[in-house]
């Protein structure tokens, strides 16, 4: 396939998971995880196109009912171990030259991704702020670990003089939500954090990285109490091109 952008805009979704049995096709608020990561990056003016890389046929067709195109991902990356940026790099290999300008990466477990937070870290890349630019929520928490003997150990702040926590300066959270990268720093390193690295600060509230089925409750808790279930899903209609990439006819990953 061949992109008509120089955004692109990529959502890795397997057909496997452990702690959630087809979770890419699990609901929030009546739209499944895949759908509303496909609808915010197509609600993003900055991102010229949206594709979903998966070994999933479902998933595969609810991407194309959502309007995104899709690459089909071969078993060896969709596996527990692959990363996602083998995923990333299968993409970037299976679609036709011009490669895009710059690489968006979201992920579906993130069900309230902002487009307009996609449209602000996109441009940050393209006006040269930033070779990569992630989405992160403020953090005042105070971190601990235990060392070998057991003991606790202060990790970000000193315990003897503990100060009060909006006396701290704001640490920041890595939301997992999304990732906006120069391709050519992506393609050159082999990963998403190249060169100059900044953070697209996001509201903790919305911030949830959905790993099990309590995530899943909160986060429909969440968009009830958003009044998520009343707003409209109509996107920007954009025609599939017929260039784009769509579920092999067998079935077959």
């Amino acid at each position: 396939m061949r992109t008509t952008g120089s955004v692109l805009a990529v959502v890795p979704a397997r057909a496997g998971s452990k702690g959630i049995p087809g979770k890419n096709l699990r609901t929030v608020a009546g739209r499944s995880l895949v759908r509303r990561a496909v609808e915010s990056a197509r609600r993003a003016t900055r991102i010229d196109e949206v594709l979903v890389t998966t070994d999933g046929d479902a998933i595969a067709a609810e991407a194309v009912a959502a309007g995104a195109a899709v690459v089909r991902r071969p078993p060896e990356l969709a596996g527990d171990e692959a990363s996602s940026e083998s995923a990333l790099l299968h993409v970037l290999d299976a679609i036709s030259t011009p490669l895009p300008e710059v690489l968006v990466f979201l992920q579906a477990t993130s069900p309230f991704i902002d487009p307009a937070d996609l449209d602000a870290a996109v441009a940050r890349v393209v006006d040269g702020h930033a070779d990569a630019v992630f989405a992160a929520a403020p953090s005042h928490a105070f971190l601990w670990r235990t060392a070998p003997d057991g003991t606790a150990v202060a990790v970000n702040h000193d315990a003897a003089t503990r100060p009060r926590r909006q006396d701290r300066e704001p640490e920041y959270r890595e939301t997992g939500a999304f990732y906006v990268m120069r391709t050519a720093g992506f393609l050159e390193n082999r990963h998403r954090f190249h060169g100059r690295v900044e953070l697209a600060v996001v509201d903790g509230a919305g911030a949830i990285d959905i790993d099990d089925e309590a995530d899943l409750a909160l986060a429909e808790a969440l968009a009830e109490a958003l009044a998520e279930a009343l707003a409209p899903t109509s996107t920007t209609t954009r025609d599939p091109s017929p260039t784009r990439a769509t579920p092999a006819p067998n079935g077959a990953p």
